[in-house]
């Protein structure tokens, strides 16, 4: 048996949990230090590093005990952090383990604080967690690696989804799920789902399968001149109607990505406007909150009419290259827009919602005035 010293995330006993594979109370801990070590904040995300420091000591906790399986399991998990396991003894005296990061691997950034850690990064940590250690045994670490990004950001639906506020004007019965499945992952996720629910008549239902489209959330936003009176879309090739054998694969849509682990929806559309378009926005109008595919798909929209300064000149190509995007941009005036949209034009759901929902709005937000004054083009 052998032992080892946690420093970071690990000592949030809930991850430590799905790492190990048990329950806390089945494992062996007790608080510990190990001297000539500082425990800093990585600058190139929400963890912790930790480095040799002389005089310093990194406050942590002892895990004692620890199978050849509980360290497959500790490795599988720390794999994507390029860590070395090494001895060192604490300053209780105790021979242990830790895992110390690859020289020059992180760069070491003001003070740490698991409790701040907790309080802004656990829930999604302990999602993604449960993702990744699902797959041990069933995938090589490699694979995951090239994954994580977007099971961190699976992991931050999950989070989103918990804090959702819908009004309850539905039933809200029980559920059981007695299996779930994940048939496939990699950029998106398929699972599929047996279970058994609640019925109006207030019995249970028999077992049905279901297999469900798994995505993170994504912030939409159509940016809108109020002194100017148009629109910007964007327009780039989509895979859906391409998949479905629709000859019209380029598609007019609002400005839209994916919301970014610890990112909000309004900083997710501020983001994307600048990505897709180069433009700032002012305000933001809250549009709606929607499932895509309620049916079918976990996909969720953020959905925003964006208040800018859309001048000719504004019009042109963007997109990230790292993410193979080729986005071209259009001015549209209102009436056009609305042209389009009465004579069934638009193919893009979250463009006509939006278009109505200026049409219902674009009064006030013309008498409120623009954020911007026109420089006449």
């Amino acid at each position: 048996m052998r032992h080892l010293f946690i420093y970071g995330t690990l000592r949030h006993l809930p991850l430590l949990e799905l790492v190990l594979g048990r329950p806390a109370r089945a494992i062996d801990l007790s608080e510990a230090s190990l001297p000539g070590y500082r425990v800093s904040a990585a600058a190139e995300g929400p963890f912790p590093t930790i480095e040799v420091c002389e005089g310093a000591q990194a406050e942590g906790l002892l895990v004692q005990g620890l199978s050849a399986d509980d360290f497959a399991r500790l490795d599988f998990y720390e794999g994507a952090f390029d860590y070395d396991l090494v001895p060192v003894t604490l300053a209780e005296g105790q021979a242990a383990e830790v895992y110390l990061p690859q020289p020059g691997r992180w760069t070491a950034q003001g003070p740490w604080s698991l409790a701040q850690w907790e309080a802004d990064w656990a829930a999604l940590s302990c999602h993604a967690a449960r993702e990744v250690m699902s797959y041990i045994g069933k995938r090589p670490r490699a694979e995951i690696d090239a994954m994580f990004p977007m099971i961190r950001r699976r992991a931050h639906q999950q989070v989103l989804a918990e804090q959702g506020a819908h009004d309850p004007l539905t039933l809200t019965g029980n559920i059981e799920v007695t299996d779930r499945n994940r048939v496939y992952a990699k950029f998106f996720a398929l699972d599929e789902i047996s279970l058994r629910h609640e019925t109006f008549d207030g019995g249970m239902s028999d077992q049905i399968d279901r297999a469900v489209f798994v995505s993170a959330d994504a912030a939409l936003v159509l940016p809108y001149d109020p002194v100017r009176d148009r629109v910007l879309l964007v327009e780039q090739i989509r895979m859906g109607p391409l998949a479905r054998g629709d000859h019209t694969c380029w598609q007019l849509e609002p400005i839209a990505g994916h919301i970014d682990p610890g990112e909000t929806p309004q900083a997710a559309a501020r983001r994307e406007a600048q990505e897709e378009a180069g433009i700032t926005l002012s305000v933001l109008e809250p549009v709606g909150n929607v499932y895509a595919s309620p049916g079918n798909a976990t996909e969720f929209f953020h959905i925003f009419v964006g208040l800018a300064d859309l001048p000719d000149h504004i019009i042109g190509t963007g997109g990230l290259a790292t993410e193979g995007e080729d986005i071209r941009s259009h001015l549209m005036s209102f009436d056009d827009l609305m042209a389009l949209a009465d004579a069934q034009a638009l193919a893009n759901a979250p463009l006509v919602a939006s278009a109505y929902w200026l049409a219902r709005h674009r009064e006030r937000l013309r008498s409120e005035g623009a954020t911007a004054k026109p420089d006449g083009t």
